[in-house]
């Protein structure tokens, strides 16, 4: 199905502020849809006169939709449907004709030019299916003469508004509450829904006749309410912009949308959404990422103490093999230890993985015997990764470094005269990082010895290289594999992990 912006791109001359116009309309038409209780279609004028394409399209809610089939993309020639003709060439909002039949379904068909400006850019169609037609409810009523009004500021170019947008996560809907206000913000009509939100913020009563902004001032504590302009300018229906009240029982989003069909402002309407249950989960939210970074924390402080630990034991030990061990562990034990300590710091169970890398290829390089004659580089980033992820993955990096430096660039003989290692030519070891769809490659690449010529790394007894196949393939359900270097100088390192 094509977008609106390839619609416009492919067959008008609209300009990008035109686009803009039509994006904001768009993401506020399922409130004119629920209160016609009718689909809506966008249709653009195309750019050789030839007739209209259908940009955009939106069903009710609130009631039967009257297009079962997607319209989006399709063609109508000038003359097929004489409404269209008709407003476009008038420019006003066309109600004639009898119904249209649309698969067995009587249809009313009403057209509404889309004014930016001096200028028509695009028509909507409002459907409605007239099947079960009865007599209105006060609620029918009171929602089809709102979005009559509604209908004539698009006509007019006074809608959409600037101002907060029915498409964000909290914006509440027609269902949610439904209120109109008159000139001087006082309840014209109120929905059901309506008044059982008023009824959590503690009113009792009826709404009708009352000025919602002192109604409202009188249920909200002043330490909860939002500054004074805002909650005036919402509650009084004289900006399009929304507002957050709340008691110590309840929260209430409130938005307004001024109505002025004719130019002038007659009144507004006001949409409300309880959002208590909402508001108390994303607290809950904060206290659970809260806790689990001061888990995290206080893992990274114990994993350090196990590393001093094992730092003090090993400097009480003679055996140079003993020593060697420990000082292995107390590395492996760092490398868990970063991931706990950026983990404890981050709001999401998501790493940015570049810096832990770096940081073990630091510490890698700090504790080596080859000094400053190994460059350990990054190319590619490894972006966000999922913690669990990550921590086995810290592990992985960390001992294939290790066994580079260890293994590539043997530690310089004592009895080498210094002035003879500021000649050597520093040796490389690159890690490389790709991100193919679902899945993360990483290769280390160095250009120190090589492997041995009988290596085989499903006979290899190291204890590096044992955890790291343990992890890539048991944990991570990867693969791992090592080899020759490009042009047989050095060692290859491949690793490859799933990251759904």
């Amino acid at each position: 199905m094509p977008s609106l912006t390839e619609l416009v791109r492919a067959h008008t001359e609209l300009d990008t502020e035109d686009v803009d116009w039509l994006l904001r309309l768009m993401a506020d038409w399922q409130i004119i849809a629920d209160l016609s209780f009718a689909d809506l279609v966008l249709w653009l004028r195309d750019q050789d006169d030839r007739g209209f394409w259908a940009a955009g399209q939106m069903r009710p809610t609130t009631g039967p939709t009257a297009l079962v089939d997607d319209v989006v993309g399709t063609f109508v020639p000038a003359g097929r449907r004489r409404m269209l003709d008709m407003a476009w060439e008038q420019k006003r909002l066309i109600r004639e004709g009898d119904p249209d039949w649309n698969n067995d379904v009587p249809v009313r068909v009403e057209v509404i030019p889309v004014r930016r400006g001096d200028r028509v850019i695009a028509l909507i169609a409002r459907n409605t299916n007239l099947l079960g037609v009865r007599t209105p409810s006060r609620l029918e009523l009171a929602y089809v003469q709102t979005a009559t009004d509604l209908a004539q500021m698009i006509a007019q170019g006074y809608f959409p508004p600037e101002g907060q947008r029915s498409d964000d996560a909290d914006a509440p809907r027609v269902g949610d509450g439904f209120m109109r206000i008159d000139a001087v913000g006082r309840v014209t009509y109120a929905s059901p829904n309506a008044l059982s939100v008023y009824r959590r913020l503690g009113f009792q009563g009826d709404l009708p006749g009352l000025v919602l902004g002192d109604l409202t001032r009188q249920l909200v504590p002043p330490r909860r309410r939002a500054d004074e302009e805002t909650l005036s300018a919402v509650l009084g229906g004289r900006a399009p912009r929304d507002a957050e009240i709340s008691t110590d029982e309840a929260s209430v989003i409130v938005r307004a949308i001024p109505l002025r069909p004719r130019g002038e402002v007659i009144g507004a309407l006001i949409l409300l959404r309880d959002v208590t249950a909402l508001r108390r989960r994303e607290r809950e939210l904060i206290t659970k990422d809260a806790t689990i970074r001061e888990i995290h924390h206080r893992v990274k402080n114990n994993l350090q103490t196990v590393a001093a630990l094992l730092r003090l034991q090993a400097r009480r030990i003679d055996v140079p093999e003993a020593k060697a061990a420990l000082d292995e562990a107390v590395r492996r034990v760092g490398s868990i230890a970063i991931v706990h300590e950026t983990l404890s710091q981050a709001v999401e169970e998501h790493v940015e993985f570049d810096d832990i890398a770096d940081r073990l290829a630091r510490m890698v390089s700090d504790v080596s015997a080859t000094g400053d004659r190994v460059e350990i580089r990054r190319e590619g980033s490894f972006s966000d990764l999922p913690s669990e992820v990550a921590t086995a993955l810290a592990m992985v990096i960390t001992e294939v470094l290790q066994n580079a430096v260890e293994h590539g660039y043997p530690p310089v003989s004592d009895s080498v005269d210094a002035s003879e290692v500021r000649g050597v030519a520093p040796g490389v070891i690159v890690v490389s990082i790709a991100r193919p769809p679902g899945r993360l490659h990483v290769d280390v690449v160095d250009d120190g010895a090589g492997l041995p010529p009988d290596f085989s790394l499903d006979g290899s007894t190291n204890l590096g290289l044992s955890i790291v196949r343990t992890l890539v393939e048991s944990e991570l359900d990867g693969r791992f594999s090592m080899g020759d270097g490009p042009g047989g100088v050095g060692t290859r390192v491949a690793i490859d992990v799933p990251l759904d």
